[in-house]
């Protein structure tokens, strides 16, 4: 049976958070979330990690993240660089924004040969999502996959978030995803402001996709085309983002792709904000007490 591999985007700006929030400790012995998806991704069986990064950040993150893992598991390092297009697509004049978790995971198309997942590297999605997440990827499936969370569970008290809203049919099978990028709480419930002004109400029991999927090899061209659509129509612009979530639903709606809805009972939390980030250190700590996670995550 072959081990999965887990793929990290690890190539964000970090502008909300004001600072590269993948490096940042949150652990008791200066463990980052990193440390911790690592850790799970080897208890549930997975045997190599791809962290995509920037090529500026190159040996702060191999000095700071990637040396723990040395001796532990395998690890690749591939870029998300802004000149990497398909033929026929230039960079416009003026954009320094990455395209988007869609041209990042493509990125990995080279380095993985076996099914995969793929994780943010802020995001703390709780041992039992990558043991779903392995055991899916171990069974043998062409489905793809994604472990869904609880919209209300997800949100910011300091500022908006982005997340893709799910539809799920009554086989579990994602029948629909709608990226939403400015999500805020409003009361017991949750509105999305988008970029003309259109007030979304939610009501915060909505799944939604926090960039945690399962997917195999064969997904590569398909996620180059959508891509490549991408380009065509908004190419010359200098802040547009081609988002995972939404090529993945481009799949789901042309019938080209069958993705399997996980659950998982664990609470996900993540730093969006430098605000957020005594929360993560007090889950966490939680975590440990409860007996979850050792007190020193590597001996």
């Amino acid at each position: 049976m072959t081990s999965p591999t887990l793929v990290v985007l690890a190539a964000g700006m970090g502008s909300r958070y004001g600072g590269l929030k993948q490096m940042d400790p949150v652990g008791p012995n200066g463990e980052t979330i990193l440390d911790y998806s690592v850790f799970d991704a080897l208890r549930a069986g997975f045997g190599k990690v791809v962290f995509i990064i920037r090529g500026d950040i190159e040996e702060q993150f191999k000095q700071i993240v990637g040396s723990r893992f040395a001796g532990r598991i395998p690890v690749d390092y591939v870029f998300q660089e802004l000149g990497k297009l398909p033929a026929g697509f230039s960079v416009p004049e003026g954009r320094t924004k990455p395209w988007g978790t869609t041209q990042a995971v493509l990125m990995a198309a080279d380095a993985v040969r076996e099914p995969f997942a793929v994780i943010n590297a802020d995001d703390f999605y709780g041992a039992e999502s990558y043991r779903v997440l392995a055991q899916h990827l171990q069974s043998g499936t062409t489905d793809y996959a994604m472990v869904g969370f609880i919209l209300r569970k997800t949100l910011s008290e300091f500022g908006s978030v982005a997340r893709g809203i799910c539809r799920v049919g009554s086989d579990d099978l994602l029948e629909r995803v709608v990226e939403m990028t400015s999500i805020v709480p409003d009361g017991d419930h949750a509105t999305n402001t988008d970029a003309a002004g259109q007030v979304t109400p939610l009501t915060g029991d909505e799944l939604v996709s926090m960039n945690m999927w399962g997917l195999t090899p064969e997904v590569f061209p398909q996620l180059q085309g959508d891509f490549e659509k991408f380009l065509q129509v908004s190419g010359t612009e200098l802040k547009s983002e081609c988002y995972l979530p939404n090529s993945v639903n481009s799949l789901v709606i042309a019938g080209q792709a069958r993705v399997k809805v996980l659950s998982s009972k664990d609470t996900w939390f993540g730093v969006t904000y430098r605000e957020d980030r005594p929360s993560v250190v007090d889950n966490i700590g939680k975590l440990i007490s409860a007996g979850l996670y050792p007190e020193k995550l590597w001996p």
